[in-house]
């Protein structure tokens, strides 16, 4: 037997629900997928593959449901500790999940080994999913139809939905579905939250993305941003000291560029996004730092949410 829960503001309502895990190849769209869904910047978009380092919850509402949104790292083959660690934080997700959206980029025909080795990993865990073909603006109307016909035969997925994360077409049709299907259970955070995430972290994450826009190859997986102070002013201001870790010693030189220039655009691009964020003056400073083995500490990982494996 249903019965109507209480909301938060004491009022009675229907049943509410929670818990999605957002799954998917590097650079299918997940993040991007989430904020549409939250209505709110909660998680860094780049285009660059493994942006997403652990998993971070968005907090979606649709009429009386409750839609916990669990952004994940891209799931794929991995070679170093680090990247395991992203992958099993991935599946996790999708294994701590009451349903999972498999997103997939609509321009991919056939289907990425690493999509179907998620069908494959979702098979073994005797798991069903939405198909969410995401860039469905951008591919051509045939290759639509035989990607849904492909993976539909895989017969696990419950329902499938084309849209695009980018402009929102088809996106509230998905979060209609999902508010639909989730089982009933008490909302887990009060209505006017979007995240679970510190603000300390969301503002190292910010900062993050913007030496992803601006650096190259290999070194923007080699940083590592830290928020160590956060001082508040009487004036409403607020003061930020940030640490960017990198790996070896050249490192540092491509992140400061030439007399600065580097560094100084990150700065004033992560400064003006906490600014719009916190709704208030943001002082933000930068520090590059020397961290050789940052990405085989335990501690990190224990911070970021991730499993060590020695």
């Amino acid at each position: 037997m249903s019965v109507a829960s209480e909301q938060p503001d004491g009022t009675a309502g229907e049943p509410t629900r929670c818990g999605v895990a957002i799954i998917g190849a590097p650079n299918a769209g997940k993040s991007t997928l989430v904020n549409m869904l939250v209505g709110a910047k909660v998680a860094i978009v780049t285009p660059k593959v493994q942006t997403t380092r652990t998993r971070l919850l968005g907090i979606a509402l649709q009429g009386q449901a409750q839609i916990v949104l669990v952004d994940t790292p891209g799931i794929f083959r991995p070679r170093r500790r680090f990247e395991r660690a992203m992958v099993k934080a991935a599946w996790k997700g999708a294994s701590d999940a009451d349903e999972i959206v498999l997103l997939v980029d609509a321009n991919a025909t056939p289907p990425e080994q690493e999509t179907l080795d998620i069908v494959a990993g979702l098979k073994e865990a005797g798991r069903t999913a939405i198909l969410a073909l995401n860039k469905a603006d951008e591919a051509p109307r045939q290759n639509l139809l035989e990607l849904a016909q492909s993976l539909g035969a895989e017969g696990i997925f419950t329902e499938t939905f084309m849209i695009s994360a980018l402009t929102g077409d088809g996106v509230e049709d998905l979060k209609h579905g999902l508010a639909r299907r989730l089982p009933e259970g008490p909302w887990l955070y009060p209505e006017d939250q979007i995240s679970d995430a510190p603000m300390r972290f969301l503002a190292a994450e910010i900062t993050r993305e913007k030496l992803f826009m601006q650096l190259h190859q290999e070194v923007p997986y080699a940083t590592l941003v830290e928020t160590e102070s956060w001082d508040e002013f009487d004036d409403g201001s607020v003061k930020l000291g940030q640490i960017i870790y990198v790996q070896r010693e050249g490192q540092k030189a491509i992140v400061l560029g030439k007399a600065g220039s580097r560094i100084r655009a990150v700065r004033v691009a992560a400064q003006a996004e906490l600014e719009a964020m916190l709704g208030r003056k943001v002082h933000l400073f930068l520090f590059v730092k020397l961290r050789e083995h940052w990405s085989d500490d335990p501690h990190l990982y224990r911070e970021m949410g991730l499993d060590y494996e020695p």
